[in-house]
C-alpha cells in the first residue's frame, strides 16, 4: 500500500506540489484511458479494474488541489490549486461524455462478477448516461464547455466568499453581553471603536450575546452581504449554466438531474418532502416565535418582528430565564483542548480505533495530524485544521484528502473547521462532532476495493445522517463528563446537561424553519432561475419562517451551499429523518459496544457498497420511519 501523503516542508516547493502533482495525474488518466480504447479484448473485470487505477488518481487529483485551494495560507498557491481543482474537473466530465469509452464498457459481459464489481460496471454505465456519452458529437463538445465554465463559475462564488471578509466598528458599550474573552480579544482601535469581522467565531458570539440589537443587526447585514455584489452576477449565470446542461441531457431541470441518483429520485419529490417538513413543524415554531417576540419586547417595546438577528440573542436569553441553562458557564466546561481530547477519545471507543499524532509536514502549523489505528495497523490518516486564519475557508467541512483502496492507497481526510482556541460554545461543539463523522465515516469507509466507493461515497441526501446522529453525543451527560471539565477538573452537572437537553427543544422547530428556508431557496433559485435573485430569496424565506429578513441584503450571495449541494440543500433535514432513527438503534446506550460496532459494520464500513435505504434497513433490521424525527420536533413552545 502506498504511503500517506508527504507535503513539501520548503514553503517555495508549495506552488510546484499544488500544480505539477495534478498535472502528473491527469496525464497518467490520459494514458489509462486510451488503453482502455485502444482495442485490446479485456474482461469486464480486467476494464474495470484500468478504471479503478484511473479513478484513484482522478479523486486524489480533485481532492488535494481542492483542500489546498481552501486552506492555503499563501495566496499564489491556493489561486494554482483552484485551476488545478477546475482541471480535473474538466477531466471528469471529460471522461463521463467520451462515447468510445462508454462503449468499451458498455461491450462487456457482466457475467461471473460478484456483487461489488457488477455494481460499479452498473453504476459507471448510468454515470456515463448522465454524463451525455450517448449523444452526438457537437452535444458532447457543448455539455463539456457547459461543465467547465460552471466549475470555472463555482471556483469564483467560493473564492468571493472566502477572501470577502469584512468588518463593522461600533462603540464598546456596544458589546455589552459579550463574554470577557471576547472583549479582550477585541481592543479599542486609535477611533475609539471596536471591530467586529464577519468570521464565524465573531458572528456567532454577537448573535448569541450583544444586549445591543443595532450591532446584532449591522453584523448580521454584513454577514448576508459577504460577498455581494461579485457573486450576484456569478449565481445568475452558474443557475442558467446548469438548466442549460440539464435540458441537453434531457431533464427537466437541474434538480431532475442532480436528484435522479439519490434516494429523493426527483425533483417532484423534494417539493413534496419540503411541503412535509413544512407540515411538520410550523405549529411548533409559531408557538416559539411568539414567546421570542414577547421576549424581544421586553427590551425593545416598540418591536413589530423577530428577526434572523435576534432569534440566536433571545434564545441564550430564554434558555436562561426559563430553563436556568447559563451559557457562559457551560462554556466554562468546554476548552477547546478538552473538547478535541474528548471528540477523540469518544469516537475512538466507539469505532474501536485510535488516533496517534503524527509530526509531518502541512499547509500550515495549525494542523495537527493523526494515524487512524486498529489493532496496531494503520487504517487512514486525517488531519485536523481548526483555527481560523485570513484566506482559509470559513465554514466547517471535511475534505477528502485520498480515497482508500485496500493495497493501494490509505484513505485520507482534511477537517477544516474556525474554532476558538479557548472556551467554545457548546453548539461549536455540537458542529465539531458533526463535522467529525464525516472524517470517520471517510476513514472507516475506505477500506474498499474500488475506488467510487470508497469513503462517504453513499448518496447525497445521506451522507449527512451519520454526522447528524453523532451530534446526540454532545448532550449525554455521562459522556460530556469524561472531558467537559472546568479550569479545577470539575465536569458539567449532569443536571444541567438535562436542563440544555430541555432547552435545546425548545426553538428547534424555529431552526428547522430557518433550515427549510435555505433548501426552498436552493431548491427555487435553480427551478424557476428568477431575475431578482433577492426578491426571490427574501420570498421563500418569508414563506418557511417567521423570522423577519434584514431588509435589503443579499444572503443567497454568501451562501455556499449553492455549489456544492446545488439544487439539494433539502438533504440536511432529509438525512435528519434518517439519523433520529438510528439513534434508535444504541436503545442500549450510546457507548453501548455491541451496538456500535453494529453500526460500524452496517452503516460505515461499507462506504457505497451498497444502496443508503439498505444500510439502514441492515442497521435497524427494518426500512427506516419518520416517527423519531416527529417527536424530535416537538417543542415545548407547542
Amino acid at each position: 500500500m502506498t504511503e500517506p501523503i508527504v507535503f513539501p516542508t520548503d514553503s517555495a516547493e508549495w506552488l510546484a506540489f499544488a500544480s505539477t502533482r495534478t498535472d502528473e495525474r491527469l496525464a497518467r488518466i490520459d494514458e489509462v484511458a486510451a488503453r482502455l480504447k485502444d482495442g485490446t479484448e479485456r474482461t469486464a473485470l480486467e476494464a474495470l479494474q484500468l478504471w479503478n487505477d484511473l479513478q484513484i488518481d482522478l479523486r486524489r487529483a480533485h481532492s488535494e488541489a481542492e483542500v489546498l485551494s481552501e486552506v492555503h495560507p499563501d495566496r499564489a498557491v491556493r489561486e494554482a490549486a483552484e485551476s488545478r481543482t477546475s482541471a480535473a474537473q474538466a477531466k471528469e466530465s471529460e471522461l463521463m461524455t467520451d462515447a468510445d469509452l462508454a462503449a468499451v464498457f458498455a461491450a462487456t459481459d457482466a457475467t461471473g462478477l460478484d456483487v461489488d464489481a457488477a455494481r460499479l460496471r452498473e453504476h459507471l454505465l448510468r454515470g456515463f448516461r448522465r454524463g451525455g456519452a450517448d449523444r452526438d458529437a457537437a452535444t458532447r463538445e457543448r455539455l463539456r464547455e457547459l461543465a467547465a465554465r460552471e466549475t470555472e463559475l463555482s471556483v469564483t462564488f467560493a473564492r468571493n466568499i472566502r477572501e470577502g471578509r469584512l468588518e463593522v466598528r461600533v462603540a464598546p458599550e456596544k458589546l455589552e453581553g459579550l463574554p470577557q474573552d471576547f472583549l479582550d480579544a477585541h481592543p479599542v482601535g486609535d477611533d475609539g471603536l471596536v471591530a467586529i469581522s464577519t468570521d464565524n467565531l465573531d458572528v456567532m458570539a454577537v448573535m448569541n450575546y450583544a444586549r445591543d440589537r443595532e450591532t446584532r443587526i449591522a453584523l448580521r447585514r454584513a454577514r448576508a452581504d459577504l460577498a455581494w455584489p461579485e457573486n450576484d452576477p456569478v449565481l445568475a449565470e452558474l443557475l442558467q449554466i446548469r438548466q442549460q446542461h440539464a435540458e441537453l441531457l434531457g431533464y427537466a431541470s437541474w434538480a431532475d438531474y442532480e436528484t435522479e441518483d439519490r434516494m429523493a429520485g426527483s425533483a417532484a419529490r423534494v417539493a413534496s418532502f419540503l411541503d412535509e417538513v413544512d407540515g411538520a413543524s410550523k405549529t411548533a415554531s409559531d408557538a416559539e416565535y411568539e414567546l421570542l417576540l414577547a421576549r424581544l419586547r421586553e427590551d425593545e417595546s416598540d418591536a413589530t418582528d423577530v428577526t434572523a438577528a435576534d432569534s440566536l440573542y433571545l434564545l441564550t436569553r430564554l434558555h436562561e430565564e426559563r430553563f436556568a441553562v447559563d451559557a457562559q458557564q457551560v462554556r466554562r466546561h468546554l476548552d477547546f483542548s478538552r473538547v478535541l481530547d474528548g471528540l477523540l477519545t469518544t469516537t475512538g471507543r466507539l469505532f474501536d480505533i485510535s488516533y496517534v499524532p503524527v509530526r509531518v509536514a502541512t499547509w500550515h502549523d495549525d494542523v495537527r495530524s493523526y494515524d487512524v489505528v486498529r489493532a496496531g495497523s494503520r487504517i487512514g490518516r486525517i488531519h485536523l485544521d481548526l483555527h481560523p486564519r485570513e484566506g482559509k475557508f470559513n465554514h466547517a467541512a471535511c475534505f477528502p484528502l485520498a480515497p482508500g483502496v485496500r493495497g493501494k492507497v490509505v484513505p485520507e481526510a482534511a477537517l477544516v473547521c474556525n474554532f476558538p482556541r479557548g472556551l467554545m460554545e457548546h453548539r461549536e461543539v455540537q458542529t465539531f462532532f458533526h463535522e467529525f463523522g464525516h472524517l470517520v465515516h471517510d476513514i472507516l469507509g475506505g477500506d474498499q476495493q474500488w475506488a467510487p466507493f470508497s469513503g462517504v461515497a453513499t448518496e447525497w441526501d445521506f451522507v449527512e445522517a451519520p454526522s447528524q446522529m453523532l451530534e446526540e453525543w454532545v448532550w449525554d451527560a455521562d459522556v460530556l463528563a469524561t472531558f467537559a471539565t472546568d479550569d479545577a477538573g470539575r465536569p458539567i452537572p449532569a443536571e444541567l446537561v438535562e436542563r440544555m437537553r430541555e432547552a435545546d427543544a425548545f426553538g428547534r422547530a424555529l431552526l428547522v424553519r430557518t433550515q427549510l428556508g435555505h433548501a426552498r431557496v436552493s431548491y427555487h433559485l435553480h427551478m424557476d432561475r428568477p431575475a431578482d435573485l433577492a426578491a426571490a430569496t427574501d420570498h421563500w424565506y418569508a414563506v418557511s419562517s417567521p423570522l423577519g429578513p434584514i431588509d435589503g441584503t443579499h444572503s443567497y450571495a454568501a451562501f455556499g451551499h449553492l455549489t456544492g449541494y446545488g439544487s439539494c440543500y433539502y438533504t440536511y433535514q432529509w438525512s435528519l429523518v434518517i439519523a433520529r432513527d438510528l439513534l434508535t438503534g444504541f436503545e442500549a446506550g450510546l457507548m453501548d459496544a455491541e451496538s456500535a460496532a453494529r453500526y460500524r459494520r452496517e452503516i460505515l464500513e461499507p462506504g457505497g457498497r451498497r444502496d443508503a435505504a439498505d444500510l439502514v434497513e441492515a442497521f435497524l433490521g427494518r426500512p427506516f420511519q419518520v416517527d423519531a424525527y416527529r417527536r424530535w420536533l416537538g417543542s415545548p413552545a407547542a
